[in-house]
């Protein structure tokens, strides 16, 4: 004789989730229940036909009705329902209104930090830097006296609580060299050669140096900023090339014609 004990164990997890998640026929059957709830709820608005059911459980099912109001267009009540074990009353569980897969909805939130751009720091605006933020790394401290070289520690990043980090340089000369100040500007292709060998350059300290200076120009756009060792301009210090001065075309006289003038 065979043994049938734990065949029900046996029995595949689907199949037993189904089972354990059949609609319950008293809470499928609890509409106006349901539609009250919703009613009270939306009061002063009103609630619209019934979209149907889901179940969410053992003996817990939620039921969908439209909203009407045109300020939630595709948005629907869900309205849950439930009974305990063995009781005939079925109660209502929660009442909320849901977006619907058509349903207006608001752009998604982004935080203060992200949205913030290039330019959008005004005078008294205050700019908060992160704990955490990659782009600086904690800077060596040290006590100072009077024998203490201050322009050296500085340069150390001594005495400052944080410095660059190598990811924030790392960022900033990506930012600079992709830029306006980088050697893919239309001023840059232009320019008849590159800042390297202009005498108005001065080359940035530290790591950067091989990359970047400072344009000290006063008659190019790029003065007192960032520019890349390849960019350029037409204000490059050994333009020898001094465009002549426009020369007046000469004059036509027509001898050909003359004017009449009314008489007196």
């Amino acid at each position: 004789m065979s043994d049938n004990r734990g065949v029900s164990s046996l029995r595949p997890a689907p199949a037993r989730r189904a089972r354990a998640a059949a609609a319950d026929t008293a809470c499928v059957e609890a509409v106006e229940l349901a539609l009250e709830a919703a009613r009270e709820v939306a009061a002063p608005s009103e609630v619209g036909e019934p979209l149907g059911h889901a179940v969410e459980g053992d003996r817990v099912v939620t039921h969908y009705f439209a909203c009407t109001d045109a300020g939630y267009k595709g948005w629907r009540w869900a309205v849950t329902v439930t009974r305990a074990s063995r009781a005939k009353n079925v109660t209502v569980s929660e009442a909320v209104l849901l977006p619907g897969e058509e349903a207006v909805m608001p752009p998604a939130w982004v935080p203060w930090l992200e949205r913030l751009r290039p330019g959008d720091m005004g005078p008294g605006d205050l700019l908060p830097t992160a704990a955490d933020d990659a782009r600086l790394t904690p800077g060596f401290t040290q006590p100072e006296d009077e024998q203490t070289d201050r322009q050296a520690t500085w340069e150390l990043g001594l005495g400052r609580a944080r410095v660059l980090s190598p990811e924030g340089r790392d960022q900033a000369a990506e930012r600079w060299y992709e830029g306006t100040a980088g050697p893919r500007t239309p001023i840059a292709t232009s320019a008849p050669a590159q800042c390297s060998t202009c005498g108005f350059f001065i080359p940035l300290a530290g790591d950067l140096r091989q990359l970047f200076g400072v344009c000290a120009n006063a008659y190019v756009p790029d003065d007192g900023r960032v520019v890349a060792v390849d960019h350029g301009c037409g204000g490059h210090s050994e333009a020898v090339e001094v465009p002549s001065a426009a020369e007046a075309p000469p004059l036509i006289l027509d001898e050909m014609a003359y004017d009449q003038f009314p008489e007196d």
